[in-house]
């Protein structure tokens, strides 16, 4: 028999959103339970260990003037560093590689010294037992006869005043049943909305060091053969661990690809490229939680933070809480916590406004 439980708020998504949005909710009182339907928390926020710190294998840097990571990041005490910038330029194409002056693919940036999984890992440790729910996934939202809406999980039935939906809107309409009543257009809005990261696989290679800062490169390198398209250096602080990074399609992954992909790192920074000490393929596309099946076919990002984003849906109660529904710094973490920041605004006045109504 599913069991019934009543909550403010509930939360569908246990990234750096759905944490952000739980623990601001709970900082304010309300009653909240975030439901992950993986067996992990932080979404596209996953880092692999790799002493002295982590690799990468989602989201990786944050940049100036974005205030929301940076100062999470320091309540949370998650030393930042600098995105190596220092050499030149590869690039990749069918005539050969060739060696252009300077870094012309990256930015300034920071990165985070125990991996950007550390900021899901110490927001949710701060959480109360039991507000996390890992492994319940959220398989329809609907509107209840008496008030409120209705959050079903394979296990649990929930009544909530509000639902935040931290996780891509495309995702969303893909796994959970919202009936026949969000409006047409959210609908369609909603599915035809990229995934960041989606199509995308990232790859990350770790070597004994970062052999290619000793003759002058940066580690960035631009492909138009592939299979990597464009390529970083994710080396931690002074070096180590000493890792390379690129992106290639989704597609491309398969059979051969991982050869493939050290035949090109060895073209481009030489022999010791050829075998690194781990190489790490990310396939993000083959990512149920993260992924809908047409993932490969949404390419309109014009529509990340699209003004319907910005409303709440189903009474007031529904609220949109990824970083694709940002309508500043959308794909990044500090979209991410943006969109949290607004559905958390969004809950708590029309929670005071009921409660001045009353």
């Amino acid at each position: 028999m599913l069991q019934h439980h009543g909550h403010d708020v509930v939360v569908a998504g246990a990234g750096i959103a759905g944490l952000a949005a739980t623990a601001a909710l709970v900082a304010a009182g309300r009653d909240t339970v975030c439901l992950e339907a993986r067996d992990r928390i932080g979404g596209r926020l996953l880092s692999e260990p790799a002493s002295p710190g982590a690799l990468d294998l989602g989201a990786t840097w944050c940049w100036d003037g974005e205030r929301r990571v940076a100062d999470l990041a320091a309540r949370l005490g998650i030393d930042t560093f600098e995105q190596h910038l220092a050499g030149d330029t590869l690039v990749q194409d069918a005539t050969g590689v060739r060696r252009l002056p300077g870094n012309l693919l990256d930015a300034p940036a920071r990165r985070f010294a125990p991996g950007a999984g550390a900021l899901a890992r110490a927001l949710a440790a701060e959480l109360p037992a039991d507000v996390v729910r890992l492994d319940s996934p959220v398989t329809a939202i609907h509107r209840r006869a008496t008030g409120g809406l209705e959050v079903r999980t394979p296990d649990l039935v929930l009544h909530a005043e509000h639902v935040v939906v931290a996780v891509p809107p495309a995702l969303a309409l893909a796994h959970i049943d919202f009936g026949p009543e969000l409006p047409p257009e959210l609908v369609r809005l909603a599915r035809t909305t990229p995934v960041w990261m989606g199509a995308v696989a990232k790859v990350v290679a770790r070597y004994p060091a970062a052999f290619w800062r000793e003759v002058g490169l940066a580690g960035a390198a631009a492909s138009r053969t592939g299979p990597l398209q464009e390529l970083h250096d994710m080396s931690g602080p002074d070096g180590r661990p000493a890792a390379l990074f690129g992106f290639a399609p989704a597609r491309a992954v398969g059979p051969g690809f991982e050869q493939a992909v050290t035949a090109q790192l060895a073209q481009l920074f030489g022999p010791a490229a050829a075998e690194p000490d781990s190489l790490h393929i990310q396939d993000w596309s083959g990512e149920r939680w993260t992924a809908p099946p047409a993932v490969h076919h949404l390419a309109d990002y014009s529509l990340f933070g699209h003004p319907l984003y910005q409303r709440p849906a189903l009474d007031g109660r529904l609220h949109w809480a990824s970083t694709e529904t940002a309508d500043q710094y959308a794909g990044h973490i500090e979209g991410a916590l943006a969109a949290a920041e607004r559905a958390v605004h969004a809950v708590l006045a029309l929670k005071t406004h009921a409660l001045e109504s009353g």
